[in-house]
């Protein structure tokens, strides 16, 4: 989309911060109601997140403009939010690229602008990473200021409360801002707490404050009188009793949709000395009604109409797997009051809106604490229920310790049903799910198992289910499935057992998961032998002995990192046979796999049914 000047004629004039900073503050509202539509119609255009972007249209413009970006720290939290910011730090003619293969990353990204000072993707880093710059610009002494900004969400995180209680303690100059974005602003937010909020942030307030407590510095007791004064006085007015435990000054909360309130509160709190925390309200989707109403369905969107007010209807076509894992939940559910299943705040992207609806006494969400979701799941296994932890594979990263030490070490049977497990496509590096097999399959008393179809992930399902001798994993992709039928009798695998798929000669392509489509092309044209795994451990190593022995060259086939894969496990277990064989690995390269559409991603692999056939001719030749 071509930036039109005349449309956006304030916008127009606010390319990058310097030029911000040259408006008159009179005209900030017109430009955050610009940079809003220009939001707008370029997200619509282009795909992308939405509705968190126009919740911090004010924010970001009150930011760029009181602070001296990029040479003062701006650090954001995950980055769903940080569109504005893009579009304001020089990249406003390349947002119709975001998210879409060599163009605009979806996060704020290190490498693509001086102006994003910490790459994000997961939640909760932004203080952590703050206060690491704040120490360094002491430690500098160039008067730098820090600033992050974390969403509510966010805030349930584990990492955030030990960066802050962190903070507290070293008492380094620096400010969170709390953007809190629930559904809706609540009735303590208006004219009467912003005044509130500039008086306690001003220079005549913090010299009190400060004054006093210098005053009372040698009489102890009289001191801690009005330490207690003063925190329960501000108790009643405001919400920010918890921060000041931790060390922080809590200023709010305020309206974060009135850019002037914005500015001043800002101003006042620049040169605030130690930890100060801005909490101000926001609504999630701002501009938008549908967005507005619905922030969850439009928190991400396809291309779209934005004068329609309705989002496109997708087009009829196979479940997806996230599907076919709610629907097996609530099957469950149905037979099994002792089933209890968890989700660390993705209940929409696991499929489990249908189940915590059905079945809300067994159905709990954890928050953005993948940690606590691990352990919660291995106490709810200790006492005697069947706890199924729904995660995707890139945040089951946060939980490995949990997961070696609170349920594999004590052999509780667990399920982890690990979604997006491969490429994710368009969110990147940190969401890509390209390393769950390699740091599951080195775990004790673990059994992985990886689904070619639908049926056959609801089948595994069922099988981790029913297996109590110590914790399970079913690992499948995102998106549609390959539309074959479900068989609603569920069966219980037996454990560490293969199929042959497709008999043929010289060549055994040996696959883990849905690759198993792309193995079969390959082996249609090769005339080699396919065989569908589904476990990636145990393996089965008397399939792979009988492959091997009759077979000239293995290939192991997976959507997971190389290194310490499945293919590696295949690698392992013939040396452990003392079988000699050539083994081709194909999988994901020792890189991080960019964004793009998951279809570009796979082919440009050479992971698709051509690209599997082209590494085995070149292996060969």
């Amino acid at each position: 989309m071509s930036f039109d000047n005349s449309q956006f004629p304030v916008l127009a004039q606010a390319n990058t911060p310097e030029d911000l900073k040259k408006l008159p503050q009179g005209m900030l509202p017109q430009l955050s109601d610009e940079l809003r539509q220009f939001l707008l119609k370029s997200v619509s255009n282009s795909s992308g997140h939405f509705a968190s972007g126009l919740g911090t249209v004010e924010l970001t413009v009150a930011l760029h403009y009181v602070y001296n970006t990029p040479f003062d720290r701006l650090v954001w939290d995950v980055g769903h939010q940080a569109y504005p910011h893009k579009i304001l730090t020089g990249r406003r003619e390349q947002m119709h690229t975001i998210r879409q293969k060599n163009g605009l990353h979806p996060f704020p990204w290190r490498e693509e602008s001086e102006y994003d000072t910490f790459s994000v993707g997961h939640s909760g880093t932004s203080v952590s990473a703050a206060l690491a710059m704040a120490v360094a610009a002491e430690k500098e002494q160039k008067d730098r200021k820090v600033v992050a900004v974390i969403g509510d969400g966010a805030m349930t995180g584990g990492m955030v409360f030990e960066a802050m209680n962190h903070a507290g303690d070293l008492h380094n100059d620096m400010l969170v801002v709390l953007n809190d974005n629930e559904m809706s602003i609540s009735e303590n937010v208006g004219a009467l707490n912003n005044h509130l909020a500039q008086l306690m942030s001003g220079r005549f307030y913090t010299t009190i404050r400060e004054g006093s407590k210098k005053v009372l510095k040698g009489m102890p007791v009289i001191k801690e009188m009005a330490k207690r004064t003063e925190e329960h006085l501000k108790g009643m007015v405001v919400p920010g009793t918890l921060f000041e435990e931790l060390g922080f000054n809590y200023i709010g909360p305020i309206d974060g949709h009135d850019v002037d309130s914005l500015v001043e509160t800002l101003r006042n709190m620049r040169d605030l000395k130690g930890p100060q925390i801005l909490h101000i309200m926001t609504k999630k989707g701002r501009g938008y009604e549908p967005a507005e109403k619905d922030p969850i369905g439009w928190h991400a969107v396809p291309k779209f109409d934005h004068t329609q007010f309705r989002k496109p209807k997708a087009k009829p076509s196979s479940p997806t797997f996230s599907q076919v894992f709610g629907k097996w939940l609530c099957d469950v559910a149905k037979e099994d009051e002792k089933l209890l299943a968890i989700t660390p705040a993705m209940r929409e992207g696991s499929g489990m809106v249908e189940f915590s609806q059905k079945f809300p006494k067994q159905y709990f969400d954890a928050a953005i604490a993948e940690q606590h979701a691990v352990t919660l799941g291995a106490g709810f296994a200790c006492e005697g229920f069947n706890a199924v932890v729904a995660i995707y594979s890139t945040f089951l990263q946060r939980g490995y310790d949990q997961i070696i030490h609170d349920v594999a070490l004590q052999k509780l049977p667990v399920l982890f049903a690990i979604d997006r497990g491969g490429i994710v496509g368009a969110d990147g590096p940190t969401h890509q799910g390209a390393f769950d097999l390699s740091f599951l399959r080195c775990v004790p008393n673990m059994v992985i198992m990886a689904p070619s179809d639908e049926d056959e992930c609801r089948q595994m399902l069922y099988t981790g289910y029913c297996y109590k001798d110590g914790p399970t994993a079913v690992r499948y992709p995102r998106g549609s499935a390959t539309g074959i039928e479900q068989t609603e009798v569920m069966t219980a695998l037996p454990i560490g057992k293969g199929l042959i798929k497709r008999q043929g000669k010289r060549i055994a392509i040996v696959n883990f998961g849905t690759t198993l489509a792309a193995g079969l092309e390959a082996g249609e044209a090769l005339d080699a032998t396919v065989a569908d795994m589904r476990f990636v451990k145990p393996l089965d190593e008397a399939l792979l002995a009988e492959l091997a022995t009759s077979h000239d060259v293995i290939v192991t086939l997976e959507e997971n990192a190389i290194m310490g894969g499945a293919g590696s496990g295949v690698i392992e277990a013939l040396q452990k046979m003392k079988i000699i064989k050539p083994v081709l690995q194909i999988g994901l390269p020792d890189e991080f796999i960019k964004h793009g559409a998951p279809d570009e991603i796979i082919k440009e692999l050479k992971l698709d049914g051509e690209g599997v056939l082209a590494q085995i001719n070149a292996y060969l030749d």
